[in-house]
């Protein structure tokens, strides 16, 4: 298993109520939080069928939408979430 150390990440998920992509995506994310970054983690779930408003700071277009806002730049992925590799890189989490 692969533990990454010393790293905070503050997600925020956007879903659109419960369909098998955010599932997954949901999933992802909870084994990165807790698995990988021993709960190091501040993760977020907003469901935009229940509070649409809360998209638009974000300007969320697509659902899922994951949003890392620290550490610094920012990055955005959209998609399930389904290949864990490919989430890692894209939130610069590698260990």
């Amino acid at each position: 298993m692969v533990h990454i150390d010393n790293t905070f990440c503050d997600l925020r998920l956007y879903i659109f109520g419960k369909t098998g992509k955010s599932e997954t995506a949901i999933k992802t994310l909870q084994y990165i939080s807790h698995d990988l970054l021993h709960d190091n983690c501040h993760l977020e779930i907003i469901d935009l069928l229940a509070q649409p408003e809360r998209g638009e700071g974000d300007q969320i277009l697509a659902t899922p939408t994951l949003i890392r806002r620290s550490p610094t730049p920012v990055r955005r992925i959209i998609g399930d979430l389904s290949d864990l590799e490919k989430v890692l890189i894209s939130l610069e989490l590698t260990p």
